[in-house]
């Protein structure tokens, strides 16, 4: 799932002085010139990206966001790519990720139904602390395959759940470098597939959630039950984006592209999901043009059956 995208008008010199500078302050094992973005994202497509930079802490962060600033480069933060579909040509830019200290993850000793997480934590393993600890209230994300901060980014949910609900607080960095900010679970302004950081460029580093105590093997059952529930109705051994649309006003997705005789449709290596209609996914080798086509076909038709516009929920990355 990714955070925010920047786009400045000129673009800048990637592969020569930007990334020596960038080297100056971020060890070279962090960075990454002419990565395939289909390594970095759950559809499995995507060409080159300029650069792929791992950052680690808060000074690395800042000090990366201010240089990128400053040279009016073009940059993307993304979490695991979850929702995103990159361009067959790649990404003319930096493409910037948290790691190490963005990992980290902690059980409150002063109020023991907190988690503080870094943004880079995997969902599914913020959910599995939760469970180890004996909280409840993430099992709806145990399932989800982005991160925290790809999650909050989105108001990731699932099930009934969603991230709005368990939110107490998230810790941000201004989008320039300059500062470290906090907002609580409401000045988030979580709504369906949104959020405040849809909204501005700012960048979600932590976040705090609050839990409830829980029996353990209650928790872990319930889990269990929605790991079944995905395993016997999403097509989870295909790479896709999960869900390609959002659920439209006073109807789903899948029933209405199952309704206009979609199901299965394919373009090249892409394919509405035989499984789960709601589903576009990667059958092989498919391109990002592939999906796309795919995509605007669906939409194209299941207007004209339903009357029904259908928004995608995937995020599609533009080359340039």
């Amino acid at each position: 799932m990714n955070y925010t995208e920047r786009i400045m008008p000129q673009r800048s010199l990637i592969k020569t002085s930007l990334i020596d500078k960038i080297s100056e302050f971020i060890p070279e094992a962090q960075i990454r010139q002419d990565e395939p973005m289909s390594k970095h994202s759950s559809f499995r497509i995507g060409g080159p990206a300029d650069a792929v930079v791992t950052v680690c802490s808060e000074e690395e962060l800042s000090k990366l966001l201010k240089l990128l600033h400053a040279e009016d480069a073009r940059y993307m933060l993304i979490g695991n790519g979850s929702d995103l579909l990159f361009a067959d040509e790649g990404y003319r830019g930096v493409i910037v990720k948290l790691g190490g200290d963005f990992e980290h993850i902690e059980l409150l000793e002063a109020v023991d139904d907190v988690i503080r997480a870094g943004a880079a934590r995997m969902l599914s393993s913020t959910a599995n602390f939760a469970r180890d600890n004996a909280l409840a209230g993430l099992e709806f994300a145990s399932g989800i395959p982005g991160t925290l901060g790809g999650a909050l980014f989105m108001n990731a949910g699932a099930y009934g759940g969603e991230m709005k609900d368990v939110v107490e607080s998230v810790t941000l960095m201004k989008s320039d470098g300059s500062s470290v900010y906090e907002l609580s679970g409401e000045e988030m302004e979580f709504a369906y597939r949104d959020s405040v950081l849809q909204h501005n460029d700012d960048i979600a580093i932590y976040a705090r959630v609050r839990l409830q105590r829980d029996d353990k093997e209650a928790i872990t059952e319930r889990m269990n039950e929605l790991a079944e529930k995905r395993r016997t109705k999403q097509p989870v051994n295909f790479p896709s984006a999960g869900s390609t649309f959002k659920r439209p006003v006073g109807g789903y997705a899948a029933a209405l592209i199952e309704e206009a005789g979609l199901k299965g449709r394919t373009v090249g290596g892409a394919q509405v999901s035989e499984k789960h209609s709601g589903f576009v996914i990667n059958i092989g080798g498919a391109t990002s043009k592939d999906v796309r086509e795919l995509i605007d076909i669906v939409a194209q038709e299941v207007e004209q059956n339903s009357g029904i516009k259908l928004e995608p929920e995937v995020r599609i990355i533009d080359a340039e």
